[in-house]
């Protein structure tokens, strides 16, 4: 049974999971559809609302993506959830678009370096295809929400630091071509909670409402610290992963995705309501341990389990 539809319209925040896209695409094995579906239905009956499921992308550069349709095909069988897919390109953004996905992702780097490893484009290179994928949008399918995510936002392991007015560029321009959001990303693990309160308030007096979620990494353990620097400068939507999978596979060093886990004990235990039943987020790792066997998966709250008392009204 899943939560109740009044428990998700009352949460504070939203948790993005983009275990099943971001997770799985960094590690070496390809878990099988049957598995990828298991652990989808699992998260959703945890709670989760909004999951990226599948980046759209040649087999040939990730194999682990190469069922990308039919994952999307499952998840779309649950009501009520936002079904999510990242798109580098005009005929990934066609083929998802095709596939049904209430959202796209579009990712653009505020590093040059990071973004020619990671699309083979220039940042300005990737702008047109922003725009292209925009227009694709409004021609075959206007109502998919199309998020850009802007990755190495507080750093670069190739190119090192990154301007924050190239940051704030990027993300009016993105706008400006007709992107409904743009979120920051923190792809090397590189932000502390300071930069992270300055850029995302900096991001909100350019676009307003249209300033999207934090993703952050826990490469340099301030995932959690800089996801709660977020929420007191008025994010409300962050992304996260399962056991914390994941990590730039086109950016040295950058592992860790902050554990989906932790972060929703971190706002649930301070008052701050997300929607997600922890219980079951917790026996959502079962179906992820099945569908990679050896894998290792992370986080604290796993490690301890929740505290005495947990849940039981005062």
């Amino acid at each position: 049974m899943n939560p109740s539809p009044t428990a998700a319209a009352q949460a504070a925040v939203l948790i993005s999971e983009v275990g099943p896209r971001d997770g799985l695409q960094s590690v070496q094995a390809t878990m099988a559809t049957a598995d990828k579906c298991r652990w989808i239905d699992a998260l959703v009956a945890a709670g989760l609302r909004e999951i990226e499921v599948a980046s759209f992308v040649p087999a040939r550069y990730l194999p682990q993506m190469a069922d990308a349709a039919d994952v999307v095909r499952h998840a779309l069988t649950h009501p009520g959830i936002t079904v999510m897919a990242l798109v580098p390109n005009a005929r990934g953004a066609q083929a998802a678009l095709a596939a049904g996905v209430h959202k796209i992702t579009l990712p653009v780097s505020a590093s040059e370096a990071h973004s020619l490893a990671n699309v083979r484009k220039t940042r300005e290179h990737m702008l047109d295809e922003v725009r292209t994928m925009l227009a694709l949008r409004r021609d075959t399918a206007p109502a998919t929400q199309v998020e850009v995510g802007l990755s190495t936002a507080f750093g670069c392991t190739l190119q090192g630091a990154v301007a924050e007015d190239e940051v704030i560029r990027l993300a009016a321009a993105c706008v400006a071509a007709g992107a409904d959001e743009v979120g920051l990303s923190d792809t090397t693990g590189m932000a502390n909670p300071a930069q992270v309160r300055r850029l995302f308030q900096r991001l909100r007096a350019e676009i307003g409402e249209r300033a999207g979620a934090a993703h952050m990494h826990n490469t340099r353990g301030l995932g959690l610290a800089n996801c709660l620097a977020a929420y007191d400068v008025g994010v409300r939507t962050f992304d996260s992963s399962l056991g914390g999978l994941g990590g730039c596979p086109y950016a040295p060093g950058a592992s860790g995705n902050v554990v989906t886990e932790d972060l929703v004990f971190m706002f649930e235990a301070m008052g701050v309501r997300t929607g997600v039943d922890l219980p079951r987020l917790l026996a959502a790792r079962e179906p992820l341990r099945a569908g990679l066997p050896g894998e290792a998966l992370y986080g604290m709250l796993p490690e301890v389990g929740l505290p005495m008392g947990w849940g039981v009204a005062a």
